[in-house]
């Protein structure tokens, strides 16, 4: 029960960070996202909760520490 929840707390945070990336961006492309990012259309601290969404659902998806069971 608690590897499900895990599991899904990693979901949630992988679809939010996909969500701002495609509200950001609109699209989620690897080529457009980088070169909207490259130039410099995004605020930093949207970058920073792209980051922090994916790493939350990279982290509960694998398991690491933190979420882990």
């Amino acid at each position: 029960m608690q590897a499900m929840i895990m599991n899904r707390i990693g979901d949630v945070g992988l679809c939010i960070g996909m969500f701002i990336i495609y509200r950001e961006c609109g699209s989620l492309e690897y080529e457009v996202v980088f070169s909207v990012i490259g130039q410099g259309f995004i605020r930093e601290e949207i970058i920073t909760a792209i980051g922090i969404c994916l790493l939350i659902g990279a982290v509960g998806k694998s398991a690491q520490i933190g979420l882990h069971t």
